[in-house]
């Protein structure tokens, strides 16, 4: 087989991804399963796909079922620091995979990468951010009507989507796989608290017991962030515009307070909203000396760099992926990879174990997808309720645990309303 042309750093590298492609494999029971339903009912035969999503050792297992079940597949980058490139060198080498990624991409060229993509005309998109699709509805107008759907990831990408769809701008349907409840809960609750703090302490090696821990937004990956925070023993700070949210946070033990109030004190603030300039100016001139920021949302807006670069005198680059911006008035503000997603550009994303819910997801909502070809609407569609249920059933079977089933008396009494008092 001729492999389609590639843009990656180096093939040299692909035996070290191949083991640690294999290592997150062993943490992913439910994708195994997958792997083996795929390759024999081959579901996605002849149908192509393109990926845009980090270049991880965890996708690289979600393309490995996507071409088992015969899908005919090319992969970019969703974030210029996000891609390991061992594992694109893997995805080329050991599984024959078109892939156009390298870490530390600049914008032009990871543009390029997405085009790239988009020259695979794809009937099915995955999507971490929404960037692929954006572009198919910006520039690649004549691929459109051989569109199938898409999927999405993020929470910022289905924001997107759902502008989208409300302008009628939106031509196929796609399936928010961030909204599954085995997403919530695996991916962005417990894979985001602990990779995002993993990313802050490898980054900058700094005890965080004792000290004040901001986190913008109580969505999912808020709550896991504060979560895990709490657990180093920092006492933790949210700031929320919703106030059904503030309220939850505060009833779960923490501290809420607007975010200009929040900087002042806080040694710690990470973002984790999916919107743009959550920290702006007036925070900036808020913040404490030695203030710590960093982001978890999908992309490097939520803090507003080009303020930071315009109030600071200087910056300097005191530690890998730590830039210290320096202030006339003696502050020093540290932000934490380039603003961009802290736990995938400062350490290796998500464990492997949460990865396997989300990524079964997206498998089986491609699934779903081909076998609904032209009967869904142009429009971000639920996960099927089934198919959440099945990815849960099958993590449980994995991990061992059983659970109990209602009974058929039970059954008939839930969906009835004669029987009261």
């Amino acid at each position: 087989m001729t492999i389609k042309a590639v843009d990656i750093k180096d093939l040299q590298l692909a035996e070290q991804g191949r083991s640690r492609i294999d290592w997150a494999l062993q943490e992913m029971p439910v994708i195994r399963r997958l792997l083996e339903q795929f390759a024999e009912r081959r579901p996605l035969q002849g149908g192509r796909i393109s990926g845009c999503l980090h270049i991880t050792t965890e996708t690289a297992n979600l393309a490995r079922v996507l071409i088992a079940g015969g899908a005919d597949l090319v992969l970019c980058t969703s974030n210029p620091l996000s891609t390991q490139d061992d594992v694109a060198a893997a995805l080329v080498a050991d599984f024959r995979i078109p892939v156009h990624a390298i870490r530390g991409e600049d914008t032009t060229v990871y543009y390029q990468h997405i085009k790239a993509a988009m020259e695979h005309a794809p009937q099915i998109t995955l999507d971490d951010g929404a960037d692929l699709i954006s572009e198919l509805h910006r520039s690649g107008g004549a691929l459109l009507g051989d569109m199938i759907g898409g999927t999405e990831e993020t929470t910022t990408g289905v924001i997107r989507l759902r502008a989208m769809a409300r302008d009628g701008a939106l031509k196929f349907p796609v399936i928010a796989v961030n909204d599954a409840m085995t997403k919530h809960l695996f991916d962005n609750r417990y894979g985001t608290g602990q990779s995002a703090l993993d990313g802050i302490i490898r980054a900058t090696n700094i005890l965080l017991a004792g000290k004040v821990f901001c986190v913008v937004g109580y969505g999912w990956c808020g709550r896991g962030i504060a979560m895990r925070a709490k657990g180093h023993g920092a006492q933790v700070v949210i700031t929320e515009v919703d106030p059904l949210r503030a309220l939850e946070a505060t009833m779960d033990g923490f501290q809420v307070m607007p975010l200009v109030e929040a900087a002042a004190r806080s040694d710690f603030i990470v973002t984790a909203t999916g919107d743009k300039h959550v920290l702006d100016a007036v925070h900036i001139e808020a913040l404490k000396d030695g203030c710590v920021l960093a982001n978890s949302g999908h992309f490097n807006v939520e803090i507003n760099i080009p303020c930071l670069e315009k109030l600071a005198r200087e910056k300097v680059r005191v530690r890998p992926f730590v830039d210290e911006y320096r202030f006339q008035d003696g502050r020093r503000i540290r932000l934490l990879a380039e603003g961009r997603l802290v736990n995938l550009a400062a350490a290796e994303g998500h464990p492997a174990a949460v990865m396997d819910t989300s990524f079964a997801n997206q498998a089986m909502a491609v699934e779903y997808l081909v076998a609904r070809r032209g009967s869904l609407a142009n429009a971000v569609h639920a996960v099927p309720q089934q198919i959440d249920e099945r990815v849960a059933q099958m993590k449980l079977h994995a991990m061992g645990i059983g659970i109990d089933r209602l009974t058929s008396e039970q059954q008939r009494y839930l969906q009835s309303w004669q029987e009261g008092t």
